[in-house]
């Protein structure tokens, strides 16, 4: 719970450098998987300084998801718009509201519940198709983003987080998937290719989605897409679950942790500048 948490910390952090990052950067192409628009991102300090944060908060991360279950993980990394709220409050002169707040302390208390009610990781390996499943739904995400990119600003912004929601929910699931991380058997492993094309469309489109449209709008389809579908897949198909007596707690805890970070959708912004 301490990697999760951790990596809510690095993730959270980076947000806010990438979003002003990719909002410096110069125009891409216009398509949902901007390859341009990356590059130029990737010229910016700032960018580069929160992919370093999330190069960090990846190991992190999967530490937790080789110890934890699914839905606890997913609902520590939602965490992560609170984490970017009190730095934005503190660092950027950021005010928030009472409700604001309030969706702090619920982002926190839903966790505390999840760490009492979180049972051992699900020991199930899950169907032999899984995995594949698992590559066919990053391929899909790519064949979505390529396209998305033309839409209208409103659904635009909506979709391509989704998107990229999805695709880091593939890599949650991926790296359950994955048997072992040693030569030959890593690199025959199905689930070792949907973590790189999930996780590679998911930057792509979420960068895209910091460039242009609503981020708050994007931001609030990434919490949906990376949180409910881990959680689905971890408890259907590999045996995650509750300690005994805890399972409604831990629904209820799951569901106040992701609204909570729902309300701070905003912070997916980044700060305007200032008057000279």
């Amino acid at each position: 719970m301490v990697c999760a948490l951790g990596a809510a910390v690095c993730f959270g952090t980076a947000s806010v450098l990438e979003a002003v990052g990719a909002r410096a950067a110069p125009r891409g192409t216009g398509s949902g998987v901007d390859p341009v628009l990356l590059l130029g991102a990737l010229r910016q300090w700032r960018y580069v300084a929160g992919l370093a944060l999330d190069a960090v908060g990846f190991v992190l991360q999967i530490v937790a998801l080789r110890s934890l279950p699914l839905y606890t993980v997913g609902a520590a990394l939602a965490a992560s718009l609170a984490v970017t709220a009190v730095v934005a409050s503190r660092l950027l002169r950021v005010r928030l509201s009472r409700a604001e707040w309030a969706a702090v302390g619920a982002v926190c208390a839903g966790l505390a519940v999840l760490a009492l009610a979180s049972g051992p990781e699900g020991d199930r390996p899950g169907p032999a198709a899984l995995p594949w499943a698992t590559l066919a739904t990053a391929l899909a995400v790519l064949a979505v983003g390529v396209p998305a990119g033309r839409l209208p600003q409103g659904p635009r912004a909506l979709v391509l987080g989704l998107g990229s929601g999805f695709g880091f929910g593939v890599v949650e699931v991926a790296v359950r998937l994955i048997d072992s991380f040693l030569l030959p058997a890593l690199l025959t492993d199905p689930a070792l290719y949907a973590l790189l094309v999930g996780g590679g469309a998911a930057f792509l489109l979420l960068t895209s989605a910091l460039r242009s449209g609503s981020v708050t709008t994007a931001t609030a389809g990434l919490l949906l897409g990376e949180t409910i579908g881990p959680a689905v897949v971890g408890v259907v198909w590999l045996g995650d679950r509750t300690r005994e007596g805890w399972a409604w707690p831990a629904v209820a805890a799951f569901a106040v942790a992701v609204a909570g970070a729902l309300a701070l959708a905003r912070f997916g912004e980044p700060p305007a500048p200032q008057a000279p």
